[in-house]
This record gives structure tokens, sequence and C-alpha cells, in this order.
């Protein structure tokens, strides 16, 4: 009985704990939109159910583009706020302004203030959206997060393949 006594409260502790652990925060990193805004993503998203879609590497952005455009599509996703974005700390700092010229002309001006370009701290965005693996950066990264912030879906590659898993996780 003394036993059980102390390990029903351990065990809830650590339950407890790791429940702690697993929520993990948006990272409070300052990016720019293609339109010219600074923004801090974890700000602009509070308080909205939002999809983030992101790229690590050059290779992932046409698979970016296809999830923004079967997001916009899909009636049911309606309701959630959709930010594209990519990270470019690796890309030397001389480059980043034609990188980031050429995006703007492949965004629509309509997108452009919710597509964020962000210049640092890529080990804890690449954490944050789950993707570790060096050979999986060419494949996009999407988060699906509740209005709590809460991570409610993630995923990573294309986007016909992914989209009905999104589209369900939202209900």
């Amino acid at each position: 009985m003394r036993r059980l006594r102390w390990t029903l409260p351990a065990l809830a502790l650590f339950v407890l704990a790791s429940l702690v652990c697993r929520a993990q925060a948006m990272p409070a990193t300052s990016g720019e939109t293609l339109n010219g805004r600074h923004v801090v993503l974890a700000d602009a998203v509070r308080g909205h159910a939002v999809v983030l879609v992101f790229g690590f590497t050059k290779e992932a952005g046409d698979g970016c583009g296809a999830w923004a455009k079967a997001i916009r599509e899909d009636p049911s996703l309606a309701g959630v706020t959709l930010y594209s974005g990519a990270l470019l700390e690796r890309v030397p700092g001389f480059m980043r302004g034609m990188i980031k010229a050429a995006m703007r002309k492949g965004v629509g001006a309509a997108e452009q203030d919710h597509f964020v370009v962000l210049t640092q701290d890529e080990k804890l965005w690449r954490n944050y959206f789950g993707a570790n693996a060096d050979q999986d950066l060419k494949d996009p990264y999407v988060l699906l997060l509740d209005s709590s912030g809460q991570v409610r879906w993630r995923g990573h590659g294309a986007a016909g393949d992914m989209e009905p898993l999104l589209r369900s996780a939202k209900r």
C-alpha cells in the first residue's frame, strides 16, 4: 500500500512532464514577408487556425507552391489561414535579395503578405517542423495549427499525396 501511495503520484508527474515537453512553442524569429513587411510568425498566427507550408531548400520551393495552391483551392480548408515560407539562413547574404526577387515573381501579389522569408534560427525551425533528416529537406513541410497554437497535423512531401490527410485532420 505504501509503495502504491508513491507510485501513483510519481507516474502522474511523469505523464504531465512528458505532455509539457511534447508541446513545442513556435520559434519567435523575426522575418520579412515578400512585400517587405517585418513579421514574427509566432505573433501573426496567434489565435488563428493556420496551415504553415515551409521549404528548407531550393528543391522544396516548387512543392511548397503546389501545397499552397491545393490548400487555397480546397473548400474544406477555406477557414484556415495559409502562411508559406522559406528559410534562407544557408544562403549567402549577397544572394538573398536576388532569391527574394525571384520568389516575389512566382507568388501572386495577394499571397505575398502571407509568404515569410526567414534568415536565422534554421535549426529551431527544422526541429519545430520535424525536419531533422537532411535527405528529406527537398520536400515541403506542412503543419496544421489550431487557434491555440497546438500542432494538429504534420507532414512532408508532395501535396497530392498528403493533402487529403491534412483535410481529414482539420475536421
